[in-house]
């Protein structure tokens, strides 16, 4: 397929602005969904890997920052639940707006964390009309409360809110202190295979509250008339398959599941054939629901 149209842009959410890319396919045909991705990242990482692919297969892409990170505005590197989902309503209305998008052909695309702020968005936007999530996040307060015992996430909400305004790094090595603790988000994000000039090593530790107090599996039953999809991998230390296997079960509506033998969490990132495979199940789902 010919490379498609891309195009920087800028638009508001709340005043404040938000930097992105669209993509436009040769021969579009009005379908567009806007991507949202993993905690701290940026457009030229992962939701950018995605956005290309979808693209080439015929679906315009909006991929862009939120609020905070990469070239967007905002306090910087902050997760602001609430903020992210307004960032998704006004990434909704741009695309809307758009020359070359049907507005009544708009849907979200969320991997990692952004799997759980796009069912959040979806939920409670009429205006999207099919949502997907890939390796998603689909966070559930009372579910961590449940397995980590409630005092214990009491007190864990307790020390984020007393010292939110510290910086403490994204990633770590060798176990250091990380918001994403572990081997793993280091493979990516701590060397070249993640490296983005735009993404920054460090996040506020209030951003942890706002991880866990996020409840995107509350609103599966909000789903009823708007189409879901979940591709998820089998193997996941970081995004539960429990969880993704819940908010399938507990949506009323249209919606699929799809599983990938998969090793680890960041294999749906960008390794391949996980990657391929993650889009063409978006790609089929799309065509059906847009």
């Amino acid at each position: 397929m010919t490379d498609p149209r891309v195009e920087e842009m800028t638009f508001d959410a709340d005043g404040i602005r938000l930097a992105g890319v669209l993509r436009v396919p040769a021969g579009a045909d009005g379908r567009a969904v806007a991507l949202t991705g993993p905690f701290t990242g940026v457009k030229e990482q992962v939701t950018g890997v995605y956005a290309d692919r979808l693209a080439r297969a015929g679906v315009i892409t909006l991929a862009f920052d939120h609020r905070g990170f990469g070239a967007s505005g905002g306090r910087r590197q902050h997760e602001d639940g609430a903020g992210k989902l307004s960032d998704l309503r006004a990434a909704v209305t741009v695309l809307a707006g758009h020359e070359a998008v049907a507005a009544d052909r708009i849907g979200l695309v969320g991997i990692c964390l952004g799997g759980g702020y796009a069912v959040r968005a979806a939920a409670v936007d009429p205006r999207v009309r099919a949502v997907a999530g890939i390796a998603g996040a689909y966070n559930s307060p009372a579910w961590f409360a449940e397995r980590s015992g409630l005092a214990n996430y009491r007190d864990a909400l307790r020390s984020f809110i007393a010292r939110a305004d510290e910086m403490i790094p994204a990633v770590a090595p060798d176990g250091g202190e990380a918001a994403m603790g572990g081997d793993e988000p280091f493979a990516y994000y701590g060397t070249a295979r993640g490296a983005a000039p735009a993404w920054r090593n460090e996040v506020t530790r209030g951003s942890l509250h706002a991880l866990m107090t996020l409840d995107a599996l509350g609103a599966a039953p909000l789903l009823a008339e708007t189409p879901l999809l979940v591709v998820h991998g089998t193997n996941d230390d970081y995004c539960a398959p429990e969880l993704a296997r819940l908010l399938h079960e507990r949506t009323p509506g249209d919606r699929e599941i799809h599983w990938l033998e998969t090793d680890l969490h960041i294999d749906l990132y960008d390794s391949e054939p996980h990657v391929s495979a993650a889009t063409a199940a978006t790609v089929e789902f799309l065509g059906e629901h847009l």
